[in-house]
């Protein structure tokens, strides 16, 4: 197994906390916002929860997924409540996507993960005793493939696919029999370009054959602490995750389902919550851009891909000095060694000190 990378970072968080303001930490995007009382409320509704939840998902929670999907990306998926289910939950999605070459039973052969890449893809790849191979672009021979992930928004650089090349890896996942899974869990935070989802009808056409996509609500709802995720897309593939989850007992508890449904019913948190993003964002953007660094993609999601032209250590000790921590671009992947990424998940009042004193 890789060594858990923020562990890495306890010298400069160290030197970062000697600041006169305190540390200001912009390393993992995990959200600090109150969770919003629709699901709040939601949650301690269905308090009294004796049995086993459904595997599955309650119908109310597939009707609500599936809604919205459709409402929020265009995406139709098959009936939610079919033999062969096209949308189920997940306790979270990082535990989705470490699981994911296990849950469809691959055993031998090559991940395909992105150059700059969340490094959990290649953990899974890991504990499945799968290779890895990072590319971009699919390759001119498949022998030995047997997943492709995709990340758009991606992390840790916020670069969005385009349609165009979300086609092209559908196309060339299908003609070669390898299933495609996009991480989408960013799709509600397009800044300068709306995020196109892999199973939208522009990209996968009339049905989802060999293609899933993954979503979460953390960000989104600001609800990582619920571990409240999705899968949807190819029944056949959705089902063989299923099947293998119910027998290992990956159940996602029955409150947090009816705090999902409701979630996912409700767009107004979420709108609300892009926004108090949004102001973070141009705030911070707009202090490194006066240090004279290099915002490079960004485009979506929820941090900034920060360069000076310069080793990525070389940066986190510079800022560390400033009483702030980034996250190394190295962590993901030898492609991001000159980058480190900056989450907008953060205070307020912590953005707005970071930004003083970028620009003092």
């Amino acid at each position: 197994m890789p060594d858990f990378p923020w562990d890495a970072l306890e010298a400069a968080r160290a030197r970062a906390s000697q600041h006169p303001d305190g540390i200001v930490d912009l390393s993992i995007g995990t959200p600090v916002d109150e969770t919003p009382e629709v699901l709040r409320a939601a949650l301690a509704a269905a308090g009294d929860s004796p049995g086993y939840p459904p595997a599955l998902g309650t119908r109310e929670l597939r009707e609500a997924a599936a809604a919205w999907l459709r409402r929020r990306l265009g995406v139709t998926v098959a009936d939610p409540l079919a033999g062969d289910p096209s949308v189920i939950p997940t306790i979270g999605s990082k535990e989705l996507v470490a699981l994911m070459p296990t849950l469809l039973g691959l055993r031998e052969g090559t991940v395909l993960i992105p150059e700059v890449a969340y490094p959990t893809y290649e953990v899974g790849a890991v504990l499945s005793g799968l290779a890895v191979r990072r590319t971009d672009t699919p390759p001119d021979d498949a022998a030995g493939v047997v997943l492709v992930w995709l990340n758009s928004p991606g992390n840790p650089h916020g670069r969005v696919l385009s349609d165009d090349e979300l086609r092209t890896w559908a196309a060339w996942g299908r003609a070669h029999g390898v299933p495609v899974v996009a991480d989408e869990c960013y799709a509600t935070l397009g800044w300068d370009v709306q995020p196109r989802s892999l199973l939208h009808p522009e990209v996968a056409g009339e049905d989802h054959t060999g293609l899933l996509a993954v979503h979460s609500l953390s960000k989104q709802s600001t609800a990582a602490g619920y571990r409240a995720g999705l899968l949807s897309g190819d029944p056949g593939l959705v089902r063989q995750v299923w099947e293998v989850r119910r027998h290992l007992g990956l159940l996602v508890p029955g409150p947090v389902q009816a705090a999902m449904t409701a979630a996912l019913a409700d767009d107004a948190h979420v709108d609300a919550q892009r926004e108090r993003y949004r102001g973070r964002r141009e705030r911070l953007a707009a202090a490194v851009r006066a240090t004279g660094a290099r915002i490079d993609h960004s485009e979506a999601g929820l941090y900034l891909w920060v360069t000076r032209d310069e080793d990525c250590w070389t940066t986190v000790d510079w800022l560390a000095g400033l009483g702030i921590v980034p996250a190394p671009g190295s962590f993901y992947g030898p492609a991001g060694s000159r980058h480190v990424r900056m989450a907008l998940t953060a205070t307020d009042e912590r953005i707005d000190a970071a930004v003083q004193r970028l620009t003092a």
